[in-house]
């Protein structure tokens, strides 16, 4: 990371007495206050005051946990057993690149409709109620556009994964393993 990244990165020490200090404000925080972080995009990293280790993503995955065990999860018991059988898969490092990008491809299209929707309305009176009216309009819009997103994202990871047993087929397939078809295309049972 370079110096000047890590200047402008708010820097926050978790000490072994499990509290975050915040050395800019050089005061004792908690979690909800590093979730107000997030939200309002600043930029920082929470290191181990001891060992000097990076705990942002434990921490930020500390504040995920709250946020689904109070109020309505955005993720659904299946959903994150699905998650977890990818730790230690193959693919582990994919899946990860996947839902990073899909997240993103959601970010960008809630950013297109909120510049769309610049204009029509007054942004100072758009409250959080008005966001919700506004999108139980464009819910069926969104929807449409959300399953023709997945159903080519779909499409375009069974085209990877079926071009990569193909790959691993043309590598392996001029060894003998029994009841793997060769590369000339016969079965060496």
């Amino acid at each position: 990371m370079s110096s000047s990244k890590k200047a402008a990165e708010r820097l926050i020490k978790k000490y072994p007495n499990r509290r975050l200090y915040d050395t800019q404000t050089s005061s004792y925080i908690t979690l909800a206050d590093v979730k107000q972080l997030v939200l309002a995009n600043e930029q920082f990293v929470v290191i181990d005051a001891k060992s000097e280790d990076d705990l942002t993503r434990s921490i930020l995955l500390q504040i995920i946990l709250e946020e689904e065990a109070n109020g309505q999860p955005m993720f659904s018991s299946s959903s994150l057993s699905q998650i977890i059988r990818y730790y230690g898969h193959s693919m582990q490092g994919m899946m990860g690149s996947y839902l990073e990008k899909n997240i993103q491809v959601f970010i960008d299209i809630q950013n297109k409709m909120a510049e769309n929707s610049r204009g029509v309305i007054d942004e100072k009176s758009f409250s959080p109620e008005m966001w919700t009216q506004f999108m139980s309009v464009q819910a069926p819009m969104m929807q449409g556009m959300m399953s023709n997103y997945i159903e080519q994202s779909k499409s375009l990871f069974m085209q990877m994964q079926d071009q990569m047993q193909s790959q691993a087929k043309n590598v392996f397939g001029v060894f003998p393993f029994p009841g793997v078809p060769t590369a000339g295309g016969t079965d060496t049972k």
